[in-house]
């Protein structure tokens, strides 16, 4: 595996922008594709454009730490987080509708990367580049192109595809219908199955950039969101017999400064800077102004209801903060919140890094890890057996042995229920403020809606409706009757 840390986030900044005053922004719907791409130099660029949307940026990178990336709102509408103002506490409360912009956003401002990708494939297959370049490019675009359309479906359910022959024709109006649910999921598993074939292993990649690991992760929570538990198996398996991934004996500290570029734990994470190239925000968004050595905003809070769920001494809440003295000399906690911790401890996740001055921080955005693998294939164990399994329960302890917490027995998770009732506990536990896909896991077991009514009592806005968010007034106008809204929402 390439061990050096490669910041392909500011190639994209010098490649579509600039600060020679020669070079000029490249616009790719726009190029002639007679003579671009004509070198393994121009398939590069249009690979790195391919992983630019997927960065951590606050304006148009989906990842960002922020308010505005997919991590922050997904978890925010379960117990992982909770916010008292703005998106996090429309999401906290389900209050989210067609012209909640925090919401709708991910869709207004991503959709069109997928077509974007599509004209790159295009373009890279019809080339005269050497075969071998084309075939890991065209992979690439793929992999990033089934990882955006399959985070957009999980949140809006299917989109609209635009076909590579409308793409062509940008000229002609023709507003076009969302994909119907199995030409969306036929959509993503394609492209994904596709990658596997011209990604590099695990071993080969380039850290920060996608392995055949990491598209049969992200087929793994595909199906996992369907629930075509023997899929499930086969790619875990798959990874499994790659022989390569394992979990890292320290679990903090794969949120610490030192990037963890030699991990075999981690299949995938976005390299950040203090550039803001690609920026990892969260000490911002958790810290309150008060707090010592490095303030915040205070943006958001974690909730005791997901505190107290923790078994004593597991190490995956150390940085669940609880209490701490601020610089103003009081003790903050439980009893003495005041406007810091209302709503529950401060869920930092990542290193504080208080040596830094600047808001912004090194720590990478890790997106999957290795015990993903683990839990999934537990849970496929189990849902295919219709209850627990001992293969199931050993895979668990794998992960719980890793938090320094007692083995589970298979006596009391046995039935399916109560089974899938423990592994959402672990997948809480395990991935709270990574990618957000808790809230799916909720969504799959049919506890959406129960959690958040359980959480915010009367304040809740919850509906089973809600399972979906809702694409914006803006958009449905666009389709002119052939985009139809998410129900529920007109």
């Amino acid at each position: 595996m390439n061990r050096l840390k490669t910041y392909i986030f500011l190639t994209v900044a010098i490649v579509l922008t600039g600060c020679d005053p020669e070079l000029e922004s490249i616009n790719y719907d726009e190029i002639n594709p007679s003579i671009f791409p004509s070198s393994e130099a121009d398939v590069e660029s249009l690979v790195i454009a391919a992983y630019h949307p997927l960065r951590g940026a606050w304006s148009d990178g989906i990842h960002t730490t922020s308010e505005n990336g997919l991590m922050f709102v997904l978890d925010a509408t379960t117990e992982i987080l909770q916010g008292n103002y703005a998106v996090q506490q429309e999401a906290t409360l389900h209050r989210y509708n067609p012209t909640t912009t925090g919401v709708t956003r991910f869709y207004d401002t991503f959709y069109n990367k997928i077509s974007a990708m599509t004209l790159s494939i295009d373009r890279i297959a019809n080339s005269d580049v050497n075969e071998n370049i084309k075939e890991q490019g065209i992979a690439e675009i793929r992999c990033a192109r089934g990882l955006l359309a399959y985070e957009l479906f999980d949140m809006y359910g299917p989109l609209v595809i635009a076909p590579l022959e409308i793409l062509q024709n940008p000229l002609e109006e023709a507003p076009l219908a969302r994909l119907s649910h199995e030409e969306m999921v036929s959509f993503i598993e394609t492209d994904l199955l596709a990658a596997i074939e011209g990604l590099p292993t695990p071993e080969e990649a380039t850290y920060g950039r996608f392995s055949q690991g990491l598209a049969r992760m992200i087929l793994i929570r595909l199906y996992l969101h369907e629930k075509r538990w023997g899929d499930v198996l086969t790619q875990a398996n798959a990874i499994l017999d790659m022989g390569y991934y394992e979990l890292e004996d320290d679990y903090v500290g794969l949120w610490d400064v030192e990037a963890p570029v030699d991990s075999r734990e981690v299949i995938w994470a976005i390299p950040a800077d203090y550039a803001g190239t690609s920026e990892n925000q969260w000490q911002l968004m958790v810290l309150p102004s008060n707090f010592p050595e490095r303030g915040g905003w205070g943006t958001i809070q974690s909730s005791w209801k997901f505190y107290d769920s923790f078994e004593e001494g597991d190490i995956r809440k150390t940085n669940l903060i609880a209490e701490y003295t601020g610089t103003d000399g009081v003790t903050y906690n439980r009893e003495n919140p005041a406007n810091y911790m209302q709503l529950g401890p401060l869920p930092l996740k990542i290193a504080a890094d208080a040596d830094r001055s600047t808001g912004l921080t090194t720590v990478d955005i890790i997106q999957y890890r290795f015990a993903d693998v683990l839990l999934s294939k537990a849970e496929a164990l189990a849902n295919m057996n219709g209850g627990g399994t001992q293969e199931a329960i050993d895979l668990v302890n794998i992960v719980r042995e890793r938090a320094q917490i007692p083995p589970l027995e298979l006596t009391g998770h046995t039935d399916i229920d109560s089974f899938n009732t423990m592994i959402l506990v672990e997948r809480s536990h395990e991935y709270w403020c990574e990618n957000g896909q808790y809230r799916s896991d909720l969504i799959r077991h049919g506890k959406y809606v129960e959690y958040a009514n359980d959480l915010n009592g009367v304040s809740s806005e919850s509906a089973p409706y809600k399972v979906l968010f809702p694409f914006s007034l803006e958009r449905i106008s666009e389709g002119k009757g052939a985009f139809l809204q998410n129900p529920g929402y007109n």
